[in-house]
């Protein structure tokens, strides 16, 4: 019997759920997750299920319109990022690219991010054999992440 993959969600904690959910969407052409069924928006369902106000933007998630990628999902937590993230994303922006035409596609989606909240904070030359050259950004609440 072939084991089966299982099925995950990225977390982040962060102080603006629909915000930084926001942005990761825009990043990754994702989507927010639709609400239950029966309701039209998630307002009218969490007005249903009681949560006050206050607590209505305490988590959001979203998911790949095509079902391929994890979901993320993005929950309220009281304190701010206080260290480098041991676990980052890498976002593909270059597929099958080398060398400066790889590099000009990470520059034009690293410019996107940034118009978009994304923090730059500095760019890796290929390096051969083995760098093919990246750039480091942070999210708008400063999550490390790599255009690759």
């Amino acid at each position: 019997m072939v084991p089966m993959a299982t099925d995950f969600q990225v977390t982040f904690d962060c102080g603006d759920p629909a915000s930084l959910s926001g942005f990761w969407a825009e990043v990754l052409g994702y989507r927010l997750q639709d609400p239950p069924p029966g309701f039209d928006s998630w307002d009218a369902a969490l007005e249903a299920f009681g949560v006050p106000p206050e607590r209505r933007n305490d988590a959001s998630g979203v998911i790949d319109p095509d079902g391929r990628g994890p979901r993320l999902f993005f929950q309220r937590v009281p304190e701010g990022k206080a260290a480098k993230n041991r676990v980052h994303l890498d976002v593909r922006a270059a597929p099958g690219l080398r060398g400066d035409d790889r590099m000009a596609a990470l520059e034009a989606e690293a410019d996107r991010l940034v118009a978009l909240g994304a923090t730059r904070v500095e760019r890796h030359d290929p390096a051969p054999p083995l760098g093919e050259g990246h750039i480091v950004l942070q999210d708008p609440e400063g999550n490390e992440f790599c255009l690759d």
